[in-house]
């Protein structure tokens, strides 16, 4: 199925590129989330358009990504949970669990689907978690996860 991108997307293409895609991905998450139309000939038009004023809006994003960035990025987040002996968690951190740590001591809201770790985390320790703020910026924070309680 073939669509016009409306924004940058990452490891996908940039603004007004005409890409040939798979019809879920299109339905489901490029159009859904407004990140691209149908390549149809009145769209292409249309996109050709306003494409100078599609590229303001994705360097404003860009320009908030990189403040972002300089506020967390390389920064430690402390989480407290309940592990076992063999310092695994009972349960693991999630990306919403991480989103809410860094709503909390930054104000700074950062959707779940932001986050990715390198691996689960479901163990005590440090672990690098990467954060796409961007489609061309990302940032790098550390979770370091101790015990709140060893249960037997």
């Amino acid at each position: 199925m073939k669509v016009i991108l409306l924004e940058n997307v990452k490891r996908i293409g940039s603004i007004g590129e005409v890409i040939d895609v798979k019809r879920g991905f299109a339905r489901n998450f490029l159009i859904a989330n407004k990140k691209a139309l149908y390549a149809s000939k009145e769209n292409i038009k249309e996109v050709e358009k306003i494409k100078s004023e599609l590229s303001k809006k994705d360097n404003e994003k860009k320009k908030q990504a990189y403040q972002i960035a300089e506020k967390i990025n390389g920064k430690n987040y402390y989480v407290k949970k309940l592990s076992t002996e063999n310092n695994e968690l009972y349960g693991s951190v999630k990306p919403t669990e991480i989103s809410k740590l860094i709503k909390e001591e930054n104000k700074i809201d950062i959707r779940p689907s932001m986050i990715q770790p390198a691996e689960e985390i479901k163990a005590l320790g440090k672990f690098k978690v990467k954060i796409s703020l961007h489609s061309e910026v990302d940032a790098e924070i550390t979770i370091d996860v101790s015990s709140a309680d060893t249960i037997q």
